[in-house]
């Protein structure tokens, strides 16, 4: 995506890998459990789900990108960008359908007369062509074994196809595409199939709940059946229960809560993107809307993590190619809110392109991390971004123990460096945001100080810092404007220059106009346990 912040990330990408082999090794630990709202390994330490999707639920019924490079290559690279786990899809009919779940790769992509990609996956993955398709998604999730890769099994839809929409007959139970015994025998199946593979960690029930015979009475009943069934079938495995709505609501859960028979397994997940809610990010202010976002995040899926479960957000994204002014703006406020409270995750999406789509051979995913071709990262930055939420801030077991805060900047993905300008969020400096709102780089007597319009901010140190200039007030609705006085008075907040450089500027956009761009003075005061460059 390009966008202002022009910065040279080749400095952080080796202090970022440093941190990718600690979180690599949360693959290996199997099984996970749930205590309060974190995931965490035997050991009580916490396993953080830095997740990307991988489809293979549309009609080839074979994770994509295999035409392109060999699995073990697409494994190896899912890994090396630093995500820990891939939420890989199914359909139904991969267990259910036998003329479906006995059909090889070859005889899939030859009837949807799909002979390139076909040519393709010959080329890069011959072996898979022989190989029935339950057999050849077995294979995928052993590369990704291989490769130290967790996985969660998605059941994504009932017949292969492309999902999803109001009225596409398989959105709620009862539709003509969703049999519930034929969903509950699948899930055993499923489960059945993988229980002893120790990197599929957790099983996703259903996709995105939706349309209008949807009832929570009936998914109470459902749901509660599903999960007894999985925990049955295969007890090391998370169990994962999606809401109404798209997977936006789960709020009818504030008042009645699941009754299953088993304990510390139970996951909740939700999904959220910029058109869920239309064009509104692009009609209305954008601190306006983030702050009424959020809270309706909040409101719909987030406060069980205030009721001590975990919460996945297991399908999130943007266009990555920069001109999506609706989900620029979304994904710098979701970006925040995942680093405030340190979610669990699953990026939509991996994928650079389809086998097919809606009728379409081999149509771009502009939402994929992967390019069209699959040889390279689609946008530098935009994974930059990504991957300072991949390692936890905090939780049961996070390197460091005493808490502290990090300044994150939502817009590049990096945090407030001692040096003030930006840097990666690994091993960033402590910062508290004492009572009296000093910003103050814990163990010296320095705070942040601003001095004037344009200029680079500084430290005050000792007295100084009882000065009205350096007190930093939280504004603006989307709470991500850091607010601050010159010595004449004038209001000013942090920014950031081209050059990542703190300095300060005239307060952008906090309310009303819908045409000006803020996210660049969009700081959060994420808290933290995990290790830093405390100094003293």
């Amino acid at each position: 995506m390009k966008n202002r912040f022009s910065l040279n990330i080749l400095p952080w990408i080796l202090i970022i890998c440093l941190s990718t082999d600690a979180l690599q090794q949360q693959a290996l630990a199997h099984p996970l459990f749930t205590k309060s709202r974190w995931i965490v390994n035997k050991d009580g330490k916490r396993v953080k789900l830095a997740c990307v999707n991988w489809p293979s639920h549309l009609q080839p019924v074979l994770a994509e990108g295999l035409s392109w490079q060999p699995v073990d290559v697409i494994s190896s690279r899912i890994r090396s960008m630093g995500f820990n786990c891939v939420r890989l899809t199914w359909p139904l009919a991969l267990v259910n359908n036998q003329t479906i779940a006995s059909m090889t790769v070859e005889n899939s992509f030859n009837s949807l007369g799909l002979h390139k990609s076909l040519a393709g996956i010959r080329a890069n993955n011959g072996k898979f062509l022989r190989m029935t398709l339950p057999q050849a998604f077995k294979k995928v999730v052993s590369s990704l074994e291989k490769n130290k890769v967790m996985v969660v099994l998605d059941n994504h839809i009932t017949t292969p196809g492309w999902c999803c929409s109001e009225n596409d007959g398989s959105g709620f139970f009862g539709d003509k595409d969703f049999d519930s015994k034929l969903w509950i025998q699948g899930l055993n199946r499923m489960a059945t199939m993988f229980k002893g593979t120790k990197n599929v960690i957790g099983m996703s029930l259903r996709n995105e709940l939706r349309g209008k015979n949807s009832n929570v009475d009936v998914w109470y009943r459902y749901m509660q059946e599903g999960a007894e069934v999985v925990h049955a079938a295969n007890p090391n495995v998370l169990v994962i229960l999606s809401g109404l709505e798209f997977d936006k609501d789960l709020s009818f859960l504030r008042n009645k809560q699941v009754n299953v028979s088993f304990t510390r397994k139970l996951v909740f997940e939700g999904h959220w993107y910029g058109f869920s809610d239309n064009e509104n990010w692009v009609k209305n202010n954008a601190n306006d809307f983030c702050g009424s976002f959020m809270n309706n995040m909040m409101n719909k899926f987030g406060f069980l993590l205030e009721q001590g479960y975990p919460v996945f957000l297991s399908e999130f994204g943007q266009d990555q190619r920069g001109g999506n002014v609706n989900d620029n703006r979304y994904f710098s406020c979701i970006l925040g809110v995942i680093a405030d409270l340190d979610m669990d995750w699953a990026l939509w999406t991996l994928q650079g392109d389809y086998y097919l789509r809606e009728g379409k051979q081999g149509p771009e995913e502009v939402y994929g991390v992967m390019s069209l071709d699959w040889g390279s990262v689609r946008n530098a930055s935009f994974l930059q971004r990504v991957r300072a939420v991949q390692p936890p801030f905090q939780g049961p077991g996070v390197s460091g123990g005493k808490q502290h805060n990090i300044i994150f900047h939502t817009a590049s993905g990096l945090c407030v460096e001692d040096s003030l300008r930006l840097h990666s969020c690994y091993e960033t400096p402590a910062w508290s945001y004492s009572p009296q709102r000093n910003i103050i780089l814990e163990g010296t007597d320095f705070c942040l100080q601003p001095l004037g319009l344009g200029l680079p901010v500084d430290f005050g140190i000792g007295l100084n810092c009882s000065e009205s200039n350096s007190n930093w007030e939280i504004i603006s609705n989307s709470g991500l404007h850091l607010s601050s006085k010159l010595p004449n008075g004038e209001t000013v907040c942090l920014d950031v220059d081209k050059n990542g450089i703190l300095v300060t500027n005239q307060c952008r956009c906090l309310s009303k106009d819908s045409n000006c761009d803020p996210t660049s003075q969009w700081f959060k005061i994420v808290k933290a346990t995990t290790k830093s460059t405390v100094r003293g």
